[in-house]
């Protein structure tokens, strides 16, 4: 039996999106957020229930989710078997996008946006990230499908009963996933589809945002745990753009960055002014789409910060549509010229996010100068949010290093953080060795920072008073690691 075509056509983008997103997966260091998502899923089951009823239940679907992966691959969760699960939902979300842009405009548009998806690198920083972002973007493209489909003629049970059920996971995934009801509810006002429609769609949506209303309250209950959010100004919208196409990783030069940019924004401009050639329903979805959730994230972030772009990954593929549409409204003779102009920037964005470095935190580099300074009887001591986790996710290269800070790990606390050991604890421990890392993790947010500060203070004054001196210093991507020692004589 012959395969046509197009069929082999519609499996090329989320099979590349699958391949870039497990290129070089393993390559870049673990961070904070990673760490956390590693630390909770070794966790035992009754452990993990303990920690989301009093913090980060929003994430609490993806911990149960990464705990069953970690279960199938006999109890461990390395980083590259945590990022692996994102990777799949990426390829997920082109598949998806892939379907949507067929019905949206053709097999050609179809296949175009899901391979514009797959070759953007948010994308693939997102596809080799554990946690949760990747899964929201997944269920948010056969949402958008979904409600396309009940828009053009299937307003049935069964697909309004899927659309219900696809916006609880997206809820369920992350909170901000439901600002994309928003966005579909502007699609809907602009292809005006009669009345008996937009009231099964209502309720479809009150349905799914409903299911989700448990997970809300809990998460405004928790929300001391939300992390610094960035300051809305004049310039969010056009970095919001930027991030979109490439992460905000400082590797790749503001040059190229910028020719990205400009070539997308050029693109989008042609796909304005020709919009008539383009498929109009795909403007109706995309548009609000890319629009509609930022705007309102921001005008929220005015009176309560909130807004991070990473949790507006679910809108990347409204620009791989729109992207799509445009280059099918480029004169023949000049094709080619916008693919030329995007290719350094994005081969150089691709190289930068499979780094080592190209995470907040370095904590291969942490290990391995641990490593390579090693001595018998060396004690670790940490400073700073989720610092001493680095010692839980990665137990292998911390199993001869004692915490000598740690008063109770987190795990039976129902925590995200360690509770910290005692001054007289710590003094206690002090005199009994003779070399200890001081690890303090700098890459944190304004109040976490100010805290790391107050306790690296602490523990240094502890350090000094024990008679210990810095004898070697290291600073590794958002962690510094110090070297005390104390002199031969003074060692009990």
């Amino acid at each position: 039996m012959s395969v046509r075509p197009g069929v082999i056509a519609g499996w090329a983008p989320p099979l590349l999106a699958f391949g870039l997103g497990v290129w070089g997966n393993a390559t870049p260091s673990a961070w904070t957020d990673e760490v956390v998502t590693i630390d909770v899923a070794r966790r035992s089951w009754p452990q993990m229930m303990h920690l989301l009823g009093r913090v980060d239940a929003v994430h609490g679907l993806h911990y149960v989710l990464m705990h069953l992966v970690g279960q199938l691959n006999g109890g461990g969760l390395d980083e590259f078997t945590a990022r692996v699960p994102s990777a799949v939902a990426v390829a997920v979300a082109a598949g998806g996008l892939t379907w949507l842009g067929r019905m949206l405009g053709g097999p050609r548009l179809g296949v175009g946006a899901g391979m514009v998806l797959a070759v953007l690198p948010t994308a693939s920083r997102y596809a080799q990230e554990a946690r949760s972002f990747a899964f929201v973007m997944a269920v948010a493209v056969p949402a958008t499908g979904t409600l396309v489909r009940i828009l053009a003629g299937g307003a049935r049970k069964p697909w309004l009963g899927g659309y219900a059920g696809l916006l609880a996971l997206l809820g369920w995934f992350n909170l901000m996933g439901l600002l994309l009801v928003a966005a579909h509810a502007v699609t809907v006002a602009l292809r005006r589809p009669g009345r008996r429609v937009v009231v099964r769609l209502f309720l479809a949506q009150a349905a799914g945002v409903a299911a989700v209303v448990p997970l809300l309250i809990l998460g405004s209950a928790q929300s001391s745990a939300v992390g610094e959010a960035a300051r809305v100004t004049a310039g969010t919208p056009f970095n919001y753009f930027t991030w979109l196409l490439t992460p905000g990783q400082d590797t790749l030069p503001t040059a190229l960055k910028l020719l990205l940019t400009l070539t997308a924004l050029a693109a989008l401009a042609l796909l304005v002014a020709r919009r008539r050639a383009a498929p109009p329903l795909a403007l109706a979805v995309g548009v609000p789409w890319l629009t509609v959730p930022p705007l309102l994230l921001m005008a929220v972030s005015l009176g309560h910060p909130l807004l991070a772009y990473r949790y507006l990954l679910f809108c990347l593929p409204a620009l791989a549509l729109l992207l799509a549409a445009a280059a099918a409204t480029v004169p023949p003779r000049l094709r080619l010229l916008p693919a030329l102009l995007v290719a350094v920037p994005l081969a150089a964005s691709h190289v930068a996010i499979r780094q080592e470095d190209s995470r907040p935190w370095d904590t291969r580099d942490v290990i391995r100068t641990l490593r390579r300074h090693d001595a018998p009887g060396d004690a670790v001591i940490f400073s700073g949010a989720r610092c001493g986790l680095i010692a839980t996710a990665f137990k292998e290269a911390f199993l001869h290093r004692p915490d000598l800070g740690r008063g109770r790990a987190a795990a039976g606390l129902g925590a995200l953080d360690d509770l910290p050991a005692g001054p007289a604890v710590l003094e206690r421990r002090l005199t009994h060795a003779h070399r200890v890392w001081h690890i303090t993790c700098t890459h944190l947010s304004g109040d976490a920072r100010r805290a790391a500060a107050r306790t690296a203070a602490a523990h240094e004054e502890a350090l000094s008073h024990a008679g210990f001196s810095p004898a070697y210093h290291h600073r590794a991507r958002g962690v510094d690691l110090t070297l005390e020692q104390r002199p031969t004589a003074l060692r009990g």
